[in-house]
Protein backbone atom coordinates (compact mmCIF):
# COMPACT_ATOMS: atom_id res chain seq x y z
CA UNK A 1 0.00 0.00 0.00
CA UNK A 2 1.09 3.86 -0.68
CA UNK A 3 2.59 5.19 2.25
CA UNK A 4 0.73 8.10 3.91
CA UNK A 5 1.82 11.57 3.28
CA UNK A 6 2.83 12.86 6.53
CA UNK A 7 0.91 16.33 7.54
CA UNK A 8 2.84 19.79 6.11
CA UNK A 9 4.43 17.75 3.31
CA UNK A 10 3.99 16.43 -0.25
CA UNK A 11 4.47 13.36 -2.00
CA UNK A 12 6.98 13.11 -4.22
CA UNK A 13 6.99 12.88 -8.28
CA UNK A 14 6.35 9.27 -9.71
CA UNK A 15 7.66 8.95 -13.09
CA UNK A 16 6.69 6.12 -15.11
CA UNK A 17 8.68 5.91 -18.70
CA UNK A 18 7.29 3.98 -21.82
CA UNK A 19 11.20 2.80 -22.43
CA UNK A 20 13.13 3.68 -24.97
CA UNK A 21 13.78 6.80 -24.16
CA UNK A 22 16.05 9.29 -26.13
CA UNK A 23 19.60 9.09 -24.56
CA UNK A 24 21.50 11.24 -27.63
CA UNK A 25 20.38 14.25 -28.88
CA UNK A 26 16.60 15.29 -27.35
CA UNK A 27 16.94 13.80 -23.23
CA UNK A 28 14.02 16.04 -22.44
CA UNK A 29 12.79 13.25 -20.81
CA UNK A 30 15.95 11.94 -18.35
CA UNK A 31 16.83 16.10 -17.79
CA UNK A 32 13.15 16.70 -16.55
CA UNK A 33 13.42 14.01 -14.45
CA UNK A 34 16.81 15.39 -12.89
CA UNK A 35 15.22 19.04 -12.58
CA UNK A 36 12.16 17.45 -10.47
CA UNK A 37 14.89 15.35 -8.27
CA UNK A 38 16.62 18.38 -7.68
CA UNK A 39 18.30 19.89 -10.53
CA UNK A 40 22.25 20.91 -10.04
CA UNK A 41 21.44 19.58 -6.25
CA UNK A 42 19.92 16.43 -7.28
CA UNK A 43 21.37 13.54 -5.77
CA UNK A 44 19.97 10.25 -7.56
CA UNK A 45 20.19 6.76 -6.99
CA UNK A 46 20.08 4.57 -9.83
CA UNK A 47 18.78 0.38 -9.52
CA UNK A 48 19.66 -1.45 -12.86
CA UNK A 49 18.58 -4.69 -11.35
CA UNK A 50 15.86 -5.51 -13.87
CA UNK A 51 18.64 -5.16 -16.39
CA UNK A 52 21.52 -8.37 -16.77
CA UNK A 53 23.39 -6.55 -18.68
CA UNK A 54 26.30 -4.68 -16.67
CA UNK A 55 26.82 -1.64 -18.57
CA UNK A 56 23.07 -0.84 -17.62
CA UNK A 57 23.50 1.22 -14.52
CA UNK A 58 26.94 3.19 -15.63
CA UNK A 59 25.00 4.09 -18.75
CA UNK A 60 22.16 6.40 -16.62
CA UNK A 61 24.78 7.00 -14.07
CA UNK A 62 26.97 8.88 -17.16
CA UNK A 63 23.23 10.38 -18.57
CA UNK A 64 22.37 11.80 -14.89
CA UNK A 65 25.74 13.11 -14.68
CA UNK A 66 26.13 14.72 -17.97
CA UNK A 67 22.94 16.02 -17.31
CA UNK A 68 23.74 18.08 -14.08
CA UNK A 69 22.66 15.81 -11.35
CA UNK A 70 25.13 16.70 -8.63
CA UNK A 71 25.78 13.13 -7.55
CA UNK A 72 24.88 9.63 -9.00
CA UNK A 73 25.49 6.20 -7.55
CA UNK A 74 24.41 2.49 -8.77
CA UNK A 75 22.71 0.47 -6.46
CA UNK A 76 22.68 -3.03 -7.46
CA UNK A 77 20.81 -6.20 -5.54
CA UNK A 78 21.73 -9.83 -6.81
CA UNK A 79 19.81 -11.24 -3.75
CA UNK A 80 17.03 -10.32 -1.17
CA UNK A 81 20.11 -10.28 1.10
CA UNK A 82 21.35 -7.15 0.30
CA UNK A 83 17.96 -5.40 0.33
CA UNK A 84 18.66 -5.31 4.55
CA UNK A 85 22.44 -3.84 4.43
CA UNK A 86 22.53 -0.72 6.58
CA UNK A 87 24.60 0.93 3.94
CA UNK A 88 22.12 0.79 0.57
CA UNK A 89 18.96 1.54 3.40
CA UNK A 90 21.39 4.63 4.47
CA UNK A 91 22.14 5.77 0.89
CA UNK A 92 18.46 5.58 0.16
CA UNK A 93 17.56 7.82 2.81
CA UNK A 94 19.87 10.36 1.00
CA UNK A 95 18.55 10.35 -2.31
CA UNK A 96 16.85 12.52 -3.97
CA UNK A 97 15.70 10.61 -6.77
CA UNK A 98 15.53 7.04 -7.65
CA UNK A 99 15.26 5.84 -10.70
CA UNK A 100 14.68 1.76 -11.93
CA UNK A 101 16.13 0.97 -15.61
CA UNK A 102 14.32 -1.83 -17.76
CA UNK A 103 14.74 -5.14 -18.11
CA UNK A 104 12.17 -7.74 -16.44
CA UNK A 105 9.77 -6.36 -13.61
CA UNK A 106 9.62 -9.75 -12.21
CA UNK A 107 13.38 -9.88 -11.50
CA UNK A 108 12.89 -6.37 -9.24
CA UNK A 109 9.53 -7.36 -7.73
CA UNK A 110 11.17 -11.13 -6.42
CA UNK A 111 14.24 -9.39 -5.12
CA UNK A 112 12.60 -6.37 -3.82
CA UNK A 113 8.95 -7.08 -2.91
CA UNK A 114 8.48 -6.80 0.71
CA UNK A 115 12.01 -5.96 1.75
CA UNK A 116 12.95 -2.86 3.86
CA UNK A 117 14.56 -1.50 0.59
CA UNK A 118 11.02 -1.40 -1.15
CA UNK A 119 9.53 0.13 2.17
CA UNK A 120 12.09 3.19 2.21
CA UNK A 121 11.73 3.86 -1.70
CA UNK A 122 8.01 3.94 -0.41
CA UNK A 123 8.43 6.34 2.47
CA UNK A 124 10.51 8.38 1.24
CA UNK A 125 8.19 9.33 -1.94
CA UNK A 126 5.76 9.66 0.65
CA UNK A 127 8.81 12.64 2.20
CA UNK A 128 8.88 14.48 -1.58
CA UNK A 129 11.34 12.42 -3.02
CA UNK A 130 11.70 11.47 -7.03
CA UNK A 131 10.62 7.96 -8.15
CA UNK A 132 10.74 7.18 -11.71
CA UNK A 133 11.48 3.96 -14.28
CA UNK A 134 11.69 2.75 -17.55
CA UNK A 135 10.33 0.22 -19.23
CA UNK A 136 10.07 -2.61 -16.64
CA UNK A 137 10.94 0.28 -14.20
CA UNK A 138 8.09 1.90 -14.94
CA UNK A 139 5.19 -1.01 -14.90
CA UNK A 140 6.85 -1.84 -10.96
CA UNK A 141 5.69 1.84 -9.64
CA UNK A 142 2.10 0.87 -8.97
CA UNK A 143 0.53 -1.18 -6.46
CA UNK A 144 -0.93 -3.33 -9.31
CA UNK A 145 1.54 -4.53 -12.13
CA UNK A 146 1.26 -6.34 -15.61
CA UNK A 147 3.43 -9.05 -14.89
CA UNK A 148 2.93 -10.30 -18.51
CA UNK A 149 0.78 -10.83 -20.89
CA UNK A 150 0.01 -11.50 -24.71
CA UNK A 151 0.13 -8.50 -27.19
CA UNK A 152 -3.40 -7.26 -29.13
CA UNK A 153 -5.48 -5.13 -29.23
CA UNK A 154 -8.77 -7.11 -28.15
CA UNK A 155 -8.63 -7.94 -24.12
CA UNK A 156 -8.95 -11.71 -23.88
CA UNK A 157 -9.39 -13.70 -20.65
CA UNK A 158 -6.78 -14.84 -19.55
CA UNK A 159 -4.18 -13.55 -21.33
CA UNK A 160 -2.59 -11.02 -18.24
CA UNK A 161 -1.17 -12.20 -15.35
CA UNK A 162 -0.82 -9.34 -12.61
CA UNK A 163 1.60 -8.68 -9.74
CA UNK A 164 1.64 -6.85 -6.71
CA UNK A 165 4.29 -4.05 -7.40
CA UNK A 166 6.22 -0.97 -5.87
CA UNK A 167 2.84 -0.06 -4.27
CA UNK A 168 3.79 4.05 -4.59
CA UNK A 169 -0.01 4.57 -5.59
CA UNK A 170 -2.89 2.28 -6.51
CA UNK A 171 -4.65 5.20 -8.70
CA UNK A 172 -3.32 3.53 -12.16
CA UNK A 173 -1.82 0.37 -13.95
CA UNK A 174 1.05 1.12 -16.08
CA UNK A 175 1.71 -0.79 -19.53
CA UNK A 176 4.86 0.24 -21.60
CA UNK A 177 6.34 -0.03 -25.14
CA UNK A 178 2.59 0.82 -25.55
CA UNK A 179 2.24 1.25 -29.55
CA UNK A 180 5.13 -0.51 -30.92
CA UNK A 181 4.10 -3.36 -29.01
CA UNK A 182 0.15 -3.58 -29.54
CA UNK A 183 -0.60 -3.78 -25.45
CA UNK A 184 -3.92 -2.08 -25.89
CA UNK A 185 -5.70 -5.49 -25.57
CA UNK A 186 -3.47 -6.80 -22.24
CA UNK A 187 -4.15 -3.44 -20.05
CA UNK A 188 -7.86 -3.42 -21.08
CA UNK A 189 -7.94 -6.95 -19.67
CA UNK A 190 -6.33 -5.46 -16.83
CA UNK A 191 -8.85 -3.13 -16.10
CA UNK A 192 -11.35 -5.71 -16.25
CA UNK A 193 -9.91 -7.31 -12.80
CA UNK A 194 -9.92 -4.05 -11.22
CA UNK A 195 -11.99 -1.14 -13.01
CA UNK A 196 -11.02 1.46 -9.97
CA UNK A 197 -7.44 1.22 -11.33
CA UNK A 198 -6.68 3.78 -14.32
CA UNK A 199 -5.22 2.30 -17.36
CA UNK A 200 -1.53 4.30 -18.34
CA UNK A 201 -0.09 3.45 -21.87
CA UNK A 202 2.92 4.94 -22.60
CA UNK A 203 4.45 4.49 -25.78
CA UNK A 204 8.61 4.56 -26.58
CA UNK A 205 10.54 8.06 -25.61
CA UNK A 206 7.14 8.95 -23.87
CA UNK A 207 7.03 9.70 -20.04
CA UNK A 208 4.26 10.25 -17.34
CA UNK A 209 5.58 13.54 -14.66
CA UNK A 210 3.16 12.72 -11.70
CA UNK A 211 3.13 15.50 -9.42
CA UNK A 212 2.45 15.16 -5.87
CA UNK A 213 -1.26 17.14 -6.86
CA UNK A 214 -2.15 14.01 -8.85
CA UNK A 215 -2.14 15.43 -12.21
CA UNK A 216 0.22 13.99 -14.58
CA UNK A 217 2.08 15.78 -17.53
CA UNK A 218 2.84 13.97 -21.05
CA UNK A 219 6.33 14.57 -21.88
CA UNK A 220 8.31 12.92 -24.80
CA UNK A 221 8.35 12.18 -28.72
CA UNK A 222 5.06 9.27 -28.59
CA UNK A 223 1.94 9.39 -26.93
CA UNK A 224 0.22 8.58 -23.89
CA UNK A 225 -3.03 6.21 -24.05
CA UNK A 226 -5.10 6.75 -20.55
CA UNK A 227 -8.02 4.57 -20.34
CA UNK A 228 -10.40 4.99 -17.62
CA UNK A 229 -12.84 2.14 -16.26
CA UNK A 230 -14.50 4.17 -13.68
CA UNK A 231 -18.11 4.61 -15.65
CA UNK A 232 -18.03 0.79 -16.94
CA UNK A 233 -21.38 -0.67 -16.76
CA UNK A 234 -20.88 -4.53 -17.34
CA UNK A 235 -17.91 -6.35 -18.12
CA UNK A 236 -18.27 -10.40 -19.19
CA UNK A 237 -14.40 -11.59 -17.51
CA UNK A 238 -16.97 -13.32 -15.04
CA UNK A 239 -18.53 -14.95 -17.96
CA UNK A 240 -16.42 -16.13 -20.68
CA UNK A 241 -14.08 -18.75 -20.42
CA UNK A 242 -10.55 -18.63 -20.68
CA UNK A 243 -8.76 -17.25 -24.29
CA UNK A 244 -12.45 -15.68 -25.41
CA UNK A 245 -12.53 -11.72 -25.92
CA UNK A 246 -14.16 -9.85 -23.03
CA UNK A 247 -16.99 -7.56 -23.46
CA UNK A 248 -16.50 -4.28 -22.30
CA UNK A 249 -18.77 -1.11 -22.25
CA UNK A 250 -18.34 2.18 -20.66
CA UNK A 251 -15.05 2.67 -21.15
CA UNK A 252 -13.29 6.34 -21.74
CA UNK A 253 -10.41 6.66 -23.42
CA UNK A 254 -8.20 9.69 -24.01
CA UNK A 255 -4.56 10.13 -26.17
CA UNK A 256 -2.38 12.66 -24.73
CA UNK A 257 0.65 13.60 -26.06
CA UNK A 258 3.83 16.15 -24.77
CA UNK A 259 1.58 19.39 -23.03
CA UNK A 260 -1.09 16.99 -22.11
CA UNK A 261 -2.34 16.33 -18.60
CA UNK A 262 -4.87 14.34 -17.02
CA UNK A 263 -5.64 14.23 -13.04
CA UNK A 264 -5.53 10.94 -11.34
CA UNK A 265 -7.98 12.08 -8.45
CA UNK A 266 -11.04 14.11 -10.76
CA UNK A 267 -10.36 12.26 -14.29
CA UNK A 268 -10.62 15.04 -16.51
CA UNK A 269 -7.73 15.70 -19.31
CA UNK A 270 -6.92 18.43 -20.80
CA UNK A 271 -5.01 19.91 -23.96
CA UNK A 272 -2.54 21.62 -21.40
CA UNK A 273 -0.73 23.74 -23.71
CA UNK A 274 -1.39 22.74 -26.77
CA UNK A 275 -3.80 24.60 -29.10
CA UNK A 276 -7.79 23.62 -28.84
CA UNK A 277 -9.51 23.66 -32.27
CA UNK A 278 -12.59 25.65 -32.02
CA UNK A 279 -15.50 24.06 -32.09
Amino acid sequence: MPSKVPAGETRGWIVPIGGAENKENDRRILARFVEVSGGSEADIVVIPTASRLHETGPRYEQLFRELGAARVSVMDFDTRRDCHEAGRLQRLEEASGVFFTGGNQLRLTTLLGGTPVAKVIRVRNAHGVTVGGTSAGASILSEHMIAFGDDGSSPISGSVRLAPGLGLTNRFVIDQHFRQRDRLGRLLTALAYNPFAIGIGLDEDTAAFIGPDNSLEVEGSGALTVVDAAEVAFTSMDLVDEGQPICMLGLRVHLLVAGATFNLHTRIASAGNLRVPRE
